[in-house]
């Protein structure tokens, strides 16, 4: 008999010559190193180069090392699409902290939460956002170091909370500082919050093996030819910007900073800097193609816009074609990195009647090349449901772009993970071709400018008002925002509430853009159980 030992692992070892941990942080590196003098972000005037780029990133690094920040300390953000976002993106994690971007349109309740849970150590917030942050700290347990963001490109007058300006912050750092890879590919990288939609948002973890193969795989999917140019109308805090902070380095491409999403400036950085990809929802493409003749302007080239949430109509599809820009849908969750799948097109349905192709573009798609597999199930049985696009099961993921799970909360993540697959929480049908499509979302999620929103906790809201006997809250299709919180109440006997009263309530209690925007007052519709149905108010909405 032979030995148990096979030839093929026998003194072949991992060492330093032959494994190192996956990071996107090497991309960065690499870029310095090939392309130093290609320009890496504009922003307003500015243009920072390659080797200022990964300059800067170390002396964040090398800052935040001297304030003592080290492995897996938390380092939160509170900046719009800026330099200093992406700067954070490479900077923090070299110092072997974990990045913490926050939603720019949190109230401070929500956001003292996530300090806290994070158990925060510092704290870089733009001025712009000085008045809730300021709320916040004083909700807030913990006591970050605060480092405050001036924009020299487009001032704000928001009060300074800390000692520090962002500024003299990075000039204390070194340019040469030296830095490693992670230790172990798994460690945490950044760190990201769920819309809160049933009870307190969950944090998200996010490793370095996973952002370096998700970045990778966007190039991939955008077909990224070398030196892109990439406009920043996605939210970067949006799952660290779908990864393409990291994305844009591996082809040595260009950052496009947009500070606010406003049409002149979109169309006139698109014109101008020859934008070639960029991504956002449904409302991009409304700001975009809504705009004033005397805003828009003409293009000489094409340009790839990824976009997700609720697949465009097809006139929105023709109308951007006609403008210049090729639309594809991704789809995606918080816990798998931002986009997975993608509605990848094939050239044989362009032959396809204009009815039959919208029917195809409707779909959410197949897996991203970096996931290694995606279905639908039934989620009690864990079994296949028939590929046959009726059957409705859930579904799910499996991979290395799946998270780590949720930061704190074993119970959650034991069950998002539970039979080895990550369970979407979102209901849809498998075509015969393996292309999945979404139905319906099991827990009543409103995507609303990309933003996610629970009826359950608007629901709750409008349950606190003295006037509000029953009330149930649905999607509402809207052409500027793809969905917005429409609410069917009903009062009180003798009670007098209007729509205005029932908004203005909301607001007091509520981030802006979860107010219901629609309220109906009217008997609701239930079952013999007592249940609503929210599916027959679904259908009144989109009549309104």
């Amino acid at each position: 008999m032979g030995s148990n030992v096979s030839p093929y692992s026998q003194g072949l070892d991992k060492n330093t010559a032959n494994y190192a941990p996956l990071s996107p942080l090497s991309f960065l590196a690499r870029a310095a190193d090939v392309f130093p003098e290609r320009t890496a972000i504009i922003h307003g005037k500015q243009r920072t180069d390659y080797r200022t780029f990964y300059r800067r990133s170390r002396q964040l690094a090398s800052a935040l090392s001297t304030l003592g920040i080290g492995t897996n300390d938390t380092v939160s953000v509170m900046l719009s699409n800026v330099p200093p976002m992406l700067e954070a993106h490479y900077g923090v994690p070299m110092a072997k902290a974990v990045l913490h971007s926050m939603n720019t349109r949190l109230d401070a309740a929500v956001i003292a939460f996530q300090l806290d849970h994070a158990n925060c150590k510092v704290l870089i917030t733009d001025r712009e956002y000085a008045a809730v942050i300021k709320e916040a700290l004083g909700i807030a347990k913990v006591r970050p170091t605060v480092i405050d963001y001036s924009d020299p490109e487009f001032p704000q007058d928001g009060e300074r909370l800390g000692t520090l300006d962002y500024e003299e912050f990075l000039q204390s750092g070194v340019p040469e500082f030296t830095w490693s890879l992670p230790d172990d590919e798994w460690d945490a990288i950044t760190l990201n919050y769920t819309s809160g939609t049933t009870g307190n948002p969950k944090g998200v973890v996010y490793h370095h093996r996973g952002a370096y193969l998700l970045a990778q795989a966007n190039v991939i999917t955008a077909s990224m030819a070398k030196h892109p140019v990439y406009l920043w109308t996605l939210p970067m805090f949006h799952c660290n910007g779908w990864c393409f902070p990291w994305s844009l380095s591996v082809v040595a491409g260009t950052h496009v900073c947009l500070r606010w999403v406003r049409p002149k400036p979109m169309w006139d950085l698109i014109a101008d800097e020859k934008v070639t990809h960029l991504c956002g929802a449904p409302i991009i493409m409304s700001t975009l193609l809504n705009a004033g003749d005397d805003q828009k302007r003409e293009l000489d080239h094409e340009v790839d816009f990824f976009t997700a949430a609720a697949p465009p109509p097809e006139s929105v599809l023709a109308a951007m074609k006609t403008a210049g820009f090729n639309v594809t849908h991704l789809y995606g969750l918080t816990e798998v990195y931002g986009p997975a799948v993608v509605n990848d097109w094939k050239s044989e349905w362009d032959e396809l009647p204009l009815g039959e192709q919208a029917q195809k573009k409707a779909r959410q798609g197949v897996r991203y090349v970096a996931l290694e597999d995606l279905t639908v199930l039934d989620p009690e049985t864990l079994d296949p449901v028939p590929a046959d696009g009726e059957t409705l099961g859930e579904v799910m993921f499996r991979g290395n772009v799946v998270m780590k799970g949720y930061l704190k909360n074993p119970e959650a993540t034991q069950k998002a993970f539970e039979g080895g697959w990550f369970h979407s929480g979102d209901l849809g049908v498998m075509h015969p071709d393996g292309y999945i499509q979404l139905k319906d979302r099991s827990k009543d999620i409103i995507i609303s400018g990309g933003e996610n929103i629970s009826s359950i906790e608007v629901e709750e809201v409008l349950y606190k008002h003295p006037d509000v006997q029953a009330a149930a809250v649905v999607a509402r299709p809207d052409e500027k925002w793809g969905e917005t919180p429409c609410a069917f109440v009903e009062l009180k006997p003798g009670s007098e509430a209007s729509e205005a009263d029932l908004i203005a309530f909301c607001r007091d209690y509520l981030a802006n853009f979860k107010t219901p925007k629609t309220v109906v007052f009217c008997d609701l519709p239930k079952t013999s159980t007592g249940k609503i149905q929210k599916f027959a108010l679904r259908e009144q909405a989109k009549a309104l």
